[in-house]
């Protein structure tokens, strides 16, 4: 297995598994390679420290970490709580999001915080303008 550190032309990292260097050069030209945070293509290998497999010192395999489950059910509340913070502290902008970012940003409209939809190409060309943006869950997930 194959692990290597990616990122998306925006630049949201993250570790993609693949079977071989081959396997992963052969799906990423195919357009199966996507960022899990906004859906872009084009991902980009960055450097990978290597990884190996070396016993526990008495012999023996260490087991993953595993979070206790009130641990994990407080991180989803807490992730819930910041989305709905979020929702209600931002103008939904739907499909107008990419203009309406670049009216801000200019100065052409009032300062604010907005959300709503955009390609991976307007997100694209929105970091290239300088102008930050930040992929969300979608809402059913909020909930």
């Amino acid at each position: 297995m194959l692990v290597l550190n990616l990122a998306c032309p925006v630049g949201h990292a993250f570790e993609g598994w693949f079977g071989s260097s081959d396997d992963f050069e052969s799906q990423q030209q195919r357009g199966l390679v996507s960022c899990p945070s906004c859906g872009m293509t084009g991902v980009e290998r960055r450097p990978t420290a290597p990884r190996l497999n070396v016993a526990h010192p008495r012999g023996e395999a260490e087991a993953p970490a595993e979070l206790p489950a009130a641990m994990k059910q407080q991180m989803q509340q807490a992730l819930r709580e910041l989305a709905r913070q979020v929702i209600a502290r931002t103008e939904d902008v739907g499909e107008r999001f990419a203009d309406e970012a670049r009216r801000i940003h200019y100065g052409e409209a009032e300062e604010r915080g907005i959300r709503g939809q955009a390609t991976p190409a307007d997100a694209a060309a929105l970091a290239d303008e300088g102008i930050a943006v930040m992929a969300l869950p979608p809402e059913p997930t909020l909930q």
